[in-house]
């Protein structure tokens, strides 16, 4: 029996260094091949007027998260910036209302403050959304790190900081926010992932990775947070009724211009860095997301998936095609205990999802009232 599980054991190891090899040779087709992937894609994207949209968007004072909110603006939408920083956000604002002056109404965009380090924060975002009694259109969880080459760092929470903001915090102020969802359904929550992935593994007994049975890298942090939110996206969507009427979809924004490739394998950083002709813009990285934000076809193609059995949500690429996420995420047990382990970790009973599409109260241990 001992040499039976030993042997499996080795299997089972032999089999995950395969699916991490077939991880970078995904990332590295990516990088080298985006471009003429996406060639067929206008820059920006053509959006069709969407006045009656709600749209929170986290993330929004930088990078691919500005683009976001700044073009669902102008297309016509109620845009949320979620961001920590709101001073900065702010003043995007005025400048985005002088450089539009003149081209129609005002954009209509307002700020509230979200810190993703703080489970408090977004316990605290929620129960004020929800208090409006209005409807949302559409979540787009854009915020995310990645703190290239820095030693493990916990929030205030206990949690390792790539763990938290990628996945732990969006899930639950995705869970939270179920009430103003259903108002607003036909609705979207739209989780922008990332290439990376591929390469993640997932252990739900050591998601802090304190353990030691890995050494923590950067590198780890990034894509086992991007893993675990394919992950729990794959149950929630499995888990909705149709009749909520909430889509759950990832996206890759593909690889955009950021300075991530000090920790990447040396001939991942020379791909990288060769020809800045291979790195997408903010703007062309936020074309998937505004495809699955605003695309009519979207909620037929995630029932079609769950009338198909597919095992996994929604997952759009770099090129606003649907594609297929990596094999790991197609491991359903895995999955279903990241789902627990997630509810878990961000305070919430396992009925939580349940209880909220029936219109019961759920109380968060971060101090948010559902209902």
């Amino acid at each position: 029996m001992r040499r039976e599980t030993a042997s499996s054991s080795k299997k089972k190891e032999g089999l995950g260094w395969i699916e991490w090899g077939r991880g970078w040779l995904c990332l590295i087709q990516e990088m080298l091949f985006q471009r003429i992937m996406a060639s067929h894609l206008q820059n920006p994207l053509p959006l069709p007027p969407v006045n009656d949209l709600t749209c929170i968007v986290t993330g929004s004072t930088s990078g691919i998260g500005r683009e976001i909110a700044r073009q669902l603006a102008e297309a016509g939408a109620h845009v949320v910036m979620a961001v920590r920083n709101s001073k900065a956000a702010h003043e995007l604002i005025q400048k985005w209302q002088n450089e539009w002056s003149g081209r129609g109404l005002p954009l209509n965009i307002e700020v509230m403050e979200l810190d993703l380090l703080s489970l408090d924060s977004v316990a605290r975002f929620a129960e004020a959304w929800n208090a409006r009694l209005g409807p949302l259109h559409v979540l787009i969880n854009n915020a995310g790190i990645f703190s290239i080459g820095e030693p493990q760092k916990f929030s205030k929470d206990g949690y390792e900081e790539h763990m938290q903001v990628n996945h732990l915090a969006p899930a639950l102020l995705s869970v939270l926010l179920f009430p103003s969802l259903i108002r607003g359904s036909p609705s979207r929550i739209i989780n922008v992932n990332s290439v990376m992935h591929y390469v993640g593994f997932v252990d739900t007994e050591d998601m802090n990775v304190v353990s030691g049975k890995k050494k923590y890298t950067s590198m780890l942090g990034y894509s086992s947070s991007k893993l675990a939110q394919v992950m729990f996206s794959s149950v929630l969507h499995r888990r909705l009724p149709a009749e909520a009427g909430i889509s759950v979809l990832c996206v890759s924004p593909g690889i955009v211009q950021t300075n991530v490739a000090r920790d990447l394998p040396k001939i991942v950083q020379a791909g990288y860095h060769l020809i800045p002709y291979f790195i997408f813009s903010p703007q062309e990285g936020s074309r998937s997301s505004l495809f699955a934000a605003t695309d009519p076809q979207i909620p037929e193609y995630c029932e079609m998936l769950k009338a198909d059995n597919w095992p996994v949500c929604a997952y759009i690429s770099q090129d606003c095609r649907p594609t297929n996420p990596s094999e790991e995420s197609h491991n359903i047990e895995t999955s279903h205990r990241v789902w627990e382990k997630t509810l878990e970790m961000i305070g919430l009973p396992s009925d939580a999802l349940e209880r909220l599409i029936e219109g019961e109260e759920v109380t968060c241990r971060y101090g948010a009232n559902c209902e």
